[in-house]
């Protein structure tokens, strides 16, 4: 049986027996669930868990995309950890528990996919007798059924589940399926974990953990929850010793010995460097067609570090050349049916992972030259410390494998010790900030909100919640204080999809509240953030809400042009020029796309013009609901990250732009008017950013632009704008030629000035002094008059002090030859009082020192004191 009619033969089970075929949610997952990446089928379930919201069905089936970061460093080098995998399960939500959860696992693995049911091990809850009685009933022998309590010895919870943050939890039953005594000893998974193969856990989702994954309560109802790997599956069905040789992986596998010209099978090291490029070329491929960006932090770095390791590897086997996009179009090859994102995101996952791993390049390079001097001077039998050998992991993805391997050429080790403990610390903090993310109003506490502000501007409700900036309940909120308010009914949009949260007013019989903004809390909360501008306000009171309308009205006009510029992008640039993220804010708009250069001035203009095409053709804007299914049939594009129910709104710009959008819109292109671009730039490897005015903003700027246009004209004395741009270039070219020549004057007058001064030295205590005020010089012009009389009295003792307080500031210049600082003078030590004097201090060396002032005036008096500063030096003061 292939992974293919594996996953399928599982959701077919379920559905079956009632239960709604669910797909995968985004790796990407809601902020309130605290994680970083999905790490669960459960994930996307979990407000229906904690009765945050009623669950639409009562019982579901999926297979859902799953990323644990922690297992990137056991990749390749355990027969079944991944990063990504593919988490198969079904779901109750109040409806059915254990008694129909385990005799279904158990009827699937062993009659439907064919199991023997000798081959099973389970374990249970050390408390859980109800589930030890049922799998007694399924003929599991009580001597094959093996009692976990809630911590391993290692600290982690063991037949407890949980996410690994504040959420719902509860007690679990494992099942293992004994692989035979070639993969280690016997006595069930206690002893030996790689013969007894988990395959599936069975969790009884009845309990709540807050932060620190303490139980805090029960929750409302009593739910299922499980999850079965289809790669661990796959392993046991296709009798392989490792998931990477399943039909799962070999097609990945045989991509990476194409590109490296190396074999699998034939060599450990090999082996492991060849899972790592196949294994890590599709969670990548996955990330990435989720949205998810390469940076130096949270999943971006995540991602980042990967695609690092995928070239570091390949540079293990020999291969310089880029490696990433067979592995990606592989992967969309072998599971884009399945996960329809990946097609609709190749070019885009192409783009990045092109641009990342050409970056890379230069990384590695570096990483190279360091390991190359931490080495020099080791030699054989030397060790290199675990700080360097962690750095080159960490920082520039050399896995410890590739630098243990470079430095047994010369017979050098690594520091493992210390490199396992530096690993184990970051692993720890990646734990704790995972923790640290609060639920909050997220965990259902904030009433929810029935949103109508796309019919209407005004509504009457009433105030369900009013809180502090802290969150903390208020019976009355008075004129002045900070407020979060919760209506039944409300108009204002919640901040989301890019468009920035609605303003306006919010009043009741005793007071009024100017809403600032406005947040999206959960699923089903819209919170308004303002600040009570008269009166009082108290919870339950009725309220009229309004919202700013010309507000609204050139938010809508930004939100339905960013449609117009992110299809007229991807018309002009290409469809991998997909957006990325956005702001839509009144007037003005932000648009991210990924392109691997700059767009040339030119290709903007064009952009910039067929926006305003589309503009000028009045179209209608079409806005509908419908089946996500019968929106991808039409073609509409989905964002990044953004998190899409069974029903989706679909906005259409006349018959080209089709996209899923939650926003507010105009009616007809006409009302935005016109577009103005701004500029494009850089945001990041392989990403760009286009700024553009909507409506009246864009008129506004052109109008600027326009007098400043004729401001210019006018100042070049032009009464034709058009033969103004000749003008300023000859005006430049005069004003070039004008400075070459008075250059070539201020030379002659420089050579005149320098021998007038070099003859007006005089003899104090054995040194030839200069001291002069030299107008018309800058500090560069001064130094280069002292330097060049230096050199001139080079044979004698000479002091030269040169000074002016030109352009509002003293400006002083000292040098001293050789001979003048064999006998004790120094140019620093020459300015030192003058310096103070001018209002400002000395610095430089002792043959050439400078100083400023803000006191120009105190310049010739400080001139004058030079020749006693002199005498001083000479006599041994200071």
């Amino acid at each position: 049986m292939n992974g293919d009619q594996i996953r399928e033969t599982f959701l077919t089970f379920f559905e079956e027996r009632g239960h709604k075929r669910v797909s995968s949610s985004s790796l990407i997952p809601p902020p309130e669930t605290g994680l970083l990446l999905a790490n669960a089928g459960m994930n996307q379930f979990i407000p229906y868990f904690l009765g945050q919201a009623p669950a639409p069905y009562p019982r579901a089936t999926s297979s859902q995309k799953c990323f644990r970061a922690n297992d990137i460093e056991n990749v390749g080098n355990t027969a079944r950890h991944l990063t990504l995998f593919e988490m198969l399960g079904n779901f109750s939500f109040g409806d059915y528990f254990k008694a129909d959860a385990i005799p279904w696992a158990h009827r699937l693995i062993t009659e439907t996919l064919g199991i023997e049911h000798d081959r099973l091990w389970v374990t249970v809850y050390t408390e859980d007798a109800e589930a030890t009685d049922l799998w007694l009933q399924t003929g599991v022998p009580l001597e094959r059924i093996v009692r976990r309590g809630r911590l391993a010895p290692d600290g982690e919870l063991a037949n407890y589940w949980h996410t690994h943050s504040a959420g719902p939890c509860g007690p679990c039953s494992e099942i293992f399926v004994d692989r035979g005594a070639r993969y280690g000893p016997d006595g069930g998974p206690d002893v030996d974990e790689d013969r007894f193969m988990e395959i599936w856990n069975l969790v009884f989702m009845q309990d709540q953990v807050d932060a620190d994954l303490e139980i805090v309560g029960e929750l409302p109802e009593k739910n299922i929850d499980t999850g079965s790997s289809l790669e661990r599956l796959a392993t046991v069905l296709q009798d392989k010793p490792n998931v990477f040789e399943t039909d799962l992986f070999v097609p990945l596998i045989e991509i990476a010995e194409s590109l490296t010209g190396v074999r699998y099978g034939g060599d450990g090291r090999t082996d492991v460097s060849l899972k790592v490029i196949a294994e890590h070329g599709r969670s990548v491929s996955f990330l990435i067609a989720d949205g998810v960006q390469p940076s130096n932090e949270g999943r971006g770095y995540i991602l980042r570090r990967m695609l690092r390791r995928v070239v570091s590897h390949a540079r293990r086997l020999g291969i310089e050349k880029p490696v990433m996009e067979p592995l990606v179009e592989r992967t969309v090859e072998l599971m884009g049916h399945a996960y329809p994102e990946l097609r609709e995101n190749r070019a885009f996952v192409l783009q990045v992972v092109g641009s990342e791993e050409e970056r890379f390049g230069a990384t590695l390079r570096q990483g190279m030259r360091i390991l190359e001097t931490s080495a020099t001077g080791l030699g054989k039998g030397g060790r290199l410390p675990g700080d360097v050998a962690f750095e080159l992991s960490d920082t520039f993805g050399f896995p410890l494998q590739l630098t243990e391997e470079l430095l047994a050429e010369a017979g050098a080790t690594v520091d493992v010790a210390r490199f396992e403990e530096l690993l184990v610390q970051q692993k720890r903090r990646s734990r704790g900030s995972a923790k640290k993310v609060p639920i909050g109003l997220d965990a259902g506490s904030a009433p929810p909100s029935e949103f109508l502000g796309y019919s209407r501007l005004e509504t009457e409700g009433t105030i369900g919640a009013l809180l502090d900036p802290e969150f903390r309940e208020l019976p009355i909120a008075e004129e002045g204080e900070e407020v979060r308010v919760f209506l039944d009914v409300t108009p204002f949009y919640p901040e989301g999809g890019g468009q920035v949260g609605d303003n306006g007013r919010i009043r009741t019989a005793s007071g009024v509240i100017r809403v600032t903004d406005t947040q999206k809390v959960g699923d089903h909360s819209i919170m308004h953030v303002g600040v009570v501008e008269s009166g009082e306000i108290r919870a339950d009171d009725e309220a009229h809400a309004e919202v700013d309308a010309e507000r609204r009205s050139a938010t809508a006009r930004s939100h339905t042009c960013t449609h117009i510029v992110h299809w007229t992008m991807k018309h002009l640039l290409g469809e991998h020029a997909r957006q990325a993220g956005s702001l839509v804010a009144p007037g003005r708009l932000r648009f991210d796309f990924p392109h691997p250069t700059a767009v040339p001035q030119d290709v903007l203009n064009e952009v910039e013009l067929e926006a305003n095409r589309r503009l000028a053709r009045d179209d209608e804007i079409n806005i509908f609901e419908t089946s996500m299914a019968e929106a991808k049939s039409l073609g509409a594009t989905a964002l990044f990250g953004e998190k899409y129910g069974d029903v989706v709104r679909v906005v259409e710009v006349g018959d080209y732009s089709r996209e899923l959008c939650g926003g507010t819109h105009v009616q007809r292109t006409g009302n935005v008017a016109v577009v103005k671009i701004l500029h494009e730039g850089s945001i990041g490897a392989g990403m760009r950013r286009v700024e553009a005015l909507v409506g009246p903003d864009a008129l506004r700027e052109i109008n600027a632009e326009r007098a400043l246009l004729d401001g210019l004209v006018h100042a070049l004395g032009s009464n034709d704008p058009r033969a103004a741009l000749d003008h300023a270039r000859r005006l430049i070219e005069e004003n070039k030629r004008l400075k070459n020549e008075l250059g070539k004057l201020r030379a002659g007058d420089r050579d005149t000035v320098l021998a007038s001064l070099a003859e007006s030295g005089e003899q104090i205590e054995g040194v030839s002094l200069i001291v002069a005020d030299v107008p018309g010089e800058d500090m560069s012009g001064l130094r280069d008059l002292a330097q060049r009389l230096r050199d001139k009295l080079a044979a004698q003792p000479a002091a030269i002090v040169l000074g002016n307080g030109e352009g509002g500031k003293a400006q002083l210049v000292a040098a001293c030859t050789a001979g003048a600082l064999e006998l004790g003078v120094t140019a620093t030590e020459m300015l030192a009082d003058a310096a103070a004097q001018v209002g400002g201090g000395a610095g430089g060396k002792d043959i050439l020192a400078n100083a400023g002032g803000k006191l120009p005036e105190q310049v010739p008096a400080a001139l004058a004191g030079i020749p006693a500063r002199l005498i001083t030096l000479r006599r041994g003061g200071v």
